[in-house]
């Protein structure tokens, strides 16, 4: 019984030509109707080969139930990777923005820290203006010391924290800190506190004669910060700051 070129497929992809003219055995033959019993015991081959698909002619739209559309499933895949194309667009637009609007806020917060005419007026500007700039509920800014200041009234902002106590709330070593759901430490937030839900603390080293400091920022939004921001315009913030704190220092000598 012959079969015709159309039943026939050469499973290793060669021809019995050349495999007679070169004396060795003819390729094994499969049927269209193995093939076609091979794809429905395997459903997901063509899933697994999406490429092999694409590279198929395909019937035109005909109604039957012995007709597959597959031109109506490519179509539908072709709809679904243009929408997650769209989404992911979208989404790069999105934090686009939101970078372009967050570096906005940061430069004109460094800005105002360079304008500072004192070191009364730099702590002013880091725990008042700052949350105003940068969008977040509450700004502080702390130093490790045994000694208060003298005149408490006139460092108003700035919470004095015992030593020891930024190396055991961050991590010794640790330059950054972000918590994306906590509850505000009234040590680092004072009466602010209770508004924090998620924060993000910096270590600052003005001097290396000078105290450790830190400046922490709270938001009432839990996730606000996460572990897995990008820190790098908090410490480019966080070294205007050590800048000019050192510098007011260097003019109190």
């Amino acid at each position: 019984m012959s079969s015709s070129p159309d039943d026939l497929v050469d499973r290793t992809g060669g021809s019995d030509e050349g495999a007679r003219q070169g004396g060795g055995r003819a390729p094994a033959r499969v049927t269209a109707r193995q093939v076609i019993d091979y794809l429905d015991r395997h459903p997901e081959f063509l899933m697994r080969h999406p490429d092999l698909l694409e590279r198929q002619k395909l019937p035109a739209r005909i109604d039957g139930d012995r007709v597959a559309d597959l031109q109506s499933y490519l179509l539908d895949r072709l709809r679904g990777d243009i929408s997650k194309l769209r989404n992911e667009q979208d989404e790069l637009l999105a934090n686009s923005r939101d970078n372009l609007s967050t570096q906005d806020r940061v430069h004109r917060a460094a800005l105002a820290l360079l304008s500072a005419n004192s070191f009364e007026q730099l702590i002013e500007i880091v725990t008042t203006d700052l949350a105003v700039l940068l969008d977040v509920d509450v700004v502080t800014l702390c130093i490790e010391s045994d000694n208060p200041p003298k005149d408490p009234v006139r460092y108003d902002g700035l919470l004095i924290l015992a030593p020891g106590t930024i190396d055991e709330v961050m991590g010794s070593g640790n330059e950054v800190l972000l918590r994306d759901d906590t509850r505000g430490d009234p040590e680092i937030f004072g009466g602010a506190a209770g508004l924090v839900r998620s924060d993000a603390l910096i270590r600052l080293i003005a001097r290396e004669d000078a105290p450790l400091g830190l400046i922490a920022f709270g938001t009432r939004h839990p996730g606000f910060f996460n572990p897995g921001q990008g820190t790098e315009l908090l410490s480019f913030l966080a070294r205007i700051i050590e800048h000019c704190i050192r510098s007011w220092l260097t003019r109190a000598l």
